[in-house]
């Protein structure tokens, strides 16, 4: 009798460990990956509170947009921040889908050099750094395409934001650097300057969107309903107390000034609640509107 209630208090204390883990298991923080950029900001401003682990998420920076979804790639995040070229290029290989918008690029996406347009189509091949699988790439073809320049007149050097702002001026060769903001202020400081964006090449409108596996947001939709009305709250915040959150979250974008965070939120126009017509517009760019938290 006494051997058999050992075997009952042994499978008991069995039970209750299965379910612990099974319920720790179930209480990891969903991944998030990103990586700096100013639209970013409702989510880096969560983070900086600690406001994101009570909803059951963590955020992981990157040094780009490709690293971000290479991150995603690998199963080391469940949701990613991109663009609509990244996460048309993720469709290829996973279900995944947006299920907010945060912003579109209003000159926040830009082409640096070190000569002016016509100096450069008149020079000899141009050195050209950006991030080639990502909206850098559709940015560059549309920027050559306006301007009538030879695909071949350019050698594309593949480099990530942090490399690629790293890089040094200097006015002996032709240089172009597809970038965006907050990337581009030290490479300005140095002397390169701004010869396109996403302000004058209308043809290209830029969405950034939190995208996530379909299968974990079915799973655990209350939570990303939750992460949406949180983002929600934040822009609005990001709108009426600009200097404050910049105090908190100027760590996630490189440190940059007060008056470069501020000048940056004018690069962006928040559509994380989408008029009928931007998600009409979202739907040329291989989004369903169906997909979107409202």
């Amino acid at each position: 009798r006494q051997r058999m209630s050992l075997l009952k208090l042994f499978a008991a204390v069995s039970i209750v460990l299965l379910l612990s883990g099974c319920q720790q298991r179930q209480e990891k923080p969903i991944a998030i990956a990103t990586n700096e950029w100013i639209g970013y900001t409702p989510l880096f401003l969560a983070a900086s509170e600690h406001k994101l682990q009570p909803l059951g998420f963590k955020l992981i920076t990157s040094v780009s947009l490709a690293q971000a979804s290479e991150i995603f790639t690998v199963g080391k995040a469940d949701v990613v921040t991109t663009t609509q070229h990244e996460c048309n290029l993720l469709k290829q290989h996973t279900d995944v889908k947006p299920f907010s918008l945060l912003d579109i690029s209003n000159g926040g996406d830009m082409i640096l050099a070190n000569r002016t347009v016509p100096e450069l189509s008149t020079s000899g091949t141009v050195t050209v750094y950006l991030e080639k699988d990502s909206i850098n790439s559709e940015l560059f073809a549309q920027f050559i395409e306006n301007n009538q320049l030879p695909r071949d007149h350019f050698h594309l050097i593949d480099r990530d934001q942090s490399a690629i702002s790293a890089i040094r001026y200097d006015k002996s060769t032709p240089v172009m650097i597809v970038t965006y903001t907050p990337y581009n202020y030290a490479l300005m400081r140095k002397g390169f300057f701004e010869i396109a964006s996403t302000r004058e090449i209308d043809q290209l409108l830029v969405v950034d969107a939190l995208c996530v596996r379909a299968d974990r947001f079915e799973r655990d939709k209350p939570k990303f309903i939750a992460l949406k009305r949180l983002i929600d709250a934040n822009v609005e915040r990001i709108k009426q107390q600009p200097e404050p959150v910049y105090k908190q979250v100027k760590s996630y974008l490189g440190n940059l000034s007060y008056k470069e965070f501020k000048e940056a939120l004018t690069l962006i126009k928040w559509v994380n609640k989408p008029s009928e017509e931007m998600l009409g517009k979202i739907e040329k760019l291989g989004y369903r509107r169906s997909d979107i938290l409202l």
